[in-house]
């Protein structure tokens, strides 16, 4: 790699210089909905003042001009990005002209941890992985597996750490819980192997926390030119030497799960007698993923590091955000409760155990319609990716006229959309559950470029079914068990991040509820 020539260099720090004194007037003046542009500097500053409320920033901006809008950053930067959350445009880019809108070059550096895994990947390499993932998560015994995992950490693991903390009345931070939770869930699926971050000593979060600083640098170097976090990263300062050290460390982990998968079963997956089929078993003898002895290559690496980010985050961050719903309106918990009685009466009438604690499978919370549409109403506002990129490959107009041009980047507001009137009307702020369900009680169809939080087009979520029916189990045995109480004063509000993560976490208590 070249080293960064001292123009590149100089041309930064003085973009910082003029920031910096636009940042200092817009903060001693009242700040518009729509970002001031400024000489040479651009837009650049107004992102920088909002910087810490990015995702209410973007809604306010984009709901004063319609749903669309340019943003420039300072000149010769190529800062450039069209911003929507239009359902016409999100339809058009992901579904009638997809082909124009891959993720592109630049998007695959920002998150270079994946490498060429199906995370990044564009075109024909895309399409070969994506086929490979598509069988594996309709295999039988995967999924048999899958759920067997799922039913096993709620038993061991989650149930009973509630109960520990509703005896001893000490506050839980909830997103803690889903986060050591999904990566003991996600590690087993993947690799067969129980990291225990669920254990009664509850261990240090060393790997999620890595994970998370890949999403928060890849946050990063979204929001400034290209140029600075590059030679940031060349001489490893800033947030570019936290990142290395992240990426060092998920490599690390891989290659710890892989040797124990070598070394034989480990934790509970010992006591099954049958076959795991677990995910890297697909993987460890395809000669794309090996290097020319046999042992797992760089690009396996990446994949199997790109399956923990997509098991972990999409299941952690919306379960918590969930809650946070759930704690404030217990009208919902309720009607949840009311839904979920038959099957957990009938559970209790067939039991002969001692165990008053009711653990639902996911086959059992499958058809309830009240706890999906009540899911989906909390992922309508807290998606857990709040931003899709993608780049310009052919000069096209969108359907709201707007022109955008070849390599331009667009940036697909998620959480934007959910706050929009024209999209989900004048109530759309508000968490109603009862927008999803029909008229004959039946949950309603939302197309997902107007629902986006599995993706839309030809890029859907292929894991959307097991993610789903995974949670609401999870969510059912915690809201039949427990009440939850957020402590007083606790402020809840979106991290600037890749993935929408609470800034404090969600601390709450844990009381054990009695059902007679």
């Amino acid at each position: 790699m070249a080293l960064f020539s001292c123009p590149d260099l100089l041309f930064s720090l003085l973009v910082l210089l003029l920031s910096l004194l636009c940042l200092v007037k817009l903060r001693s003046s009242n700040m518009a909905a729509l970002p001031r542009e400024w000489p040479l500097v651009g837009m650049f500053p107004s992102l920088v003042a909002n910087l810490h409320r990015f995702h209410d920033y973007s809604t306010a901006f984009l709901a004063a001009s319609g749903g669309s809008f340019v943003f420039r950053g300072p000149s010769l930067s190529g800062m450039r990005f069209f911003f929507t959350c239009d359902p016409a445009n999100i339809r058009h880019i992901f579904v009638s002209n997809f082909t124009n809108y891959p993720k592109g070059v630049e998007f695959a550096a920002i998150f270079d941890i994946m490498g060429d895994s199906f995370f990044n990947a564009d075109g024909e390499s895309w399409r070969r992985q994506r086929e490979k993932v598509q069988h594996l998560v309709s295999s039988p015994q995967l999924l048999t597996y899958m759920a067997w995992c799922c039913r096993d950490k709620v038993e061991d693991g989650l149930l009973p750490f509630l109960s520990r903390s509703s005896h001893a009345e000490v506050p839980i931070d909830i997103q803690e819980l889903f986060t050591r939770f999904t990566f003991d869930m996600t590690a087993r699926s993947v690799f067969g192997v129980d990291p225990g971050l669920l254990s009664v000593d509850m261990p240090p979060l060393t790997v999620p926390n890595a994970m998370e600083a890949v999403m928060d640098v890849g946050f990063f170097r979204h929001t400034v030119p290209a140029s600075c976090w590059r030679f940031m990263k060349r001489v490893k300062v800033g947030p570019e030497r936290q990142l290395a050290a992240a990426q060092l460390e998920l490599r690390r982990f891989v290659a710890e799960m892989l040797e124990k998968r070598r070394d034989g079963p480990v934790h509970v997956d010992e006591v099954r007698e049958e076959r795991n089929e677990e995910i890297v078993s697909s993987y460890l003898h395809d000669p794309e993923y090996s290097d020319e002895n046999g042992r797992p290559n760089a690009f396996l690496y990446a994949t199997l590091i790109n399956y923990m980010f997509a098991g972990r985050d999409t299941a952690g961050m919306s379960m918590t955000w969930f809650f946070y719903n759930l704690i404030k309106h217990p009208h919902v918990v309720s009607a949840i409760r009311v839904e979920l009685a038959p099957i957990a009466m009938h559970k209790a009438a067939t039991s002969t155990g001692n165990n008053h604690m009711v653990i639902f499978d996911p086959e059992e919370t499958k058809p309830l319609v009240y706890l999906q549409a009540a899911l989906f109403e909390s992922m309508r506002l807290y998606p857990p990716g709040p931003i899709e990129r993608k780049t310009v490959m052919a000069d096209d107009v969108l359907p709201s006229g707007h022109r955008v041009q070849r390599g331009e980047t667009i940036l697909i507001a998620l959480y934007s959309m959910g706050r929009m009137e024209g999209v989900w009307g004048e109530d759309c702020h508000e968490y109603r559950p009862e927008r999803w369900v029909k008229e004959d009680g039946k949950l309603l169809h939302v197309p997902s470029y107007k629902f986006l939080a599995f993706n839309a087009g030809a890029r859907s979520c292929l894991g959307k079914h097991i993610s789903v029916v995974q949670m609401k189990s999870v969510i059912a045995a915690m809201v039949w068990n427990f009440d939850f109480e957020m402590l007083t004063r606790h402020v809840v509000e979106p991290k600037p991040s890749v993935v929408l993560k609470m800034k404090n976490g969600l601390l709450a208590k844990v009381h054990k509820r009695r059902v007679e």
